[in-house]
């Protein structure tokens, strides 16, 4: 069985080397989607009963590990140094520093990275995190999901 949920943040960032607008500090309206897979739970008189996992443990989850860090801040490149050094001039400023360039396919594989960590197989039922959808507009996303072994 496999569960999805989907959670929103925004954000900012660039693409310094892009060849059209991306290159300029602009903002998205994020939409995360979390796809984990398991065996659905059975234990009569335990809430998690019928479930893989408890869609609020989902959103619990992903919330402390990506959303709520990357909410309104500015996802900048280590090596973006003009605006890494520009950011630290700003007292108190929501600043998320990450070691590849702010694509949608780089934050959907590090939030992937981050999240796969995160779920544990509490049930045994193995529980697993099978994809990340991160869409950077409505009409664009990236997926990073596990290899097929």
């Amino acid at each position: 069985m496999r569960i999805t949920r989907r959670l929103e943040f925004d954000a900012g960032h660039r693409i310094p080397d892009h060849a059209s607008q991306c290159r300029h500090l602009h903002g998205h309206r994020y939409v995360l989607e979390v796809t984990l897979s398991g065996e659905i739970i059975k234990a009569d008189g335990q809430a998690v009963n019928g479930m893989v996992m408890d869609f609020a443990d989902v959103k619990r989850i992903a919330k402390e590990k990506v959303v709520d860090p990357w909410d309104h801040a500015f996802l900048v490149y280590r090596g973006d140094t003009a605006i890494v050094n520009f950011l630290a001039t700003l007292p108190g400023h929501k600043t998320v520093v990450i070691d590849v360039v702010p694509t949608a396919e780089n934050l959907a594989e590090a939030a992937f990275r981050i999240l796969d960590a995160a779920y544990q197989d509490i049930y045994h039922n193995q529980l697993r995190l099978e994809r990340v959808r991160l869409y950077e507009t409505p009409n664009c996303w990236a997926d990073a999901e596990r290899p097929i072994a």
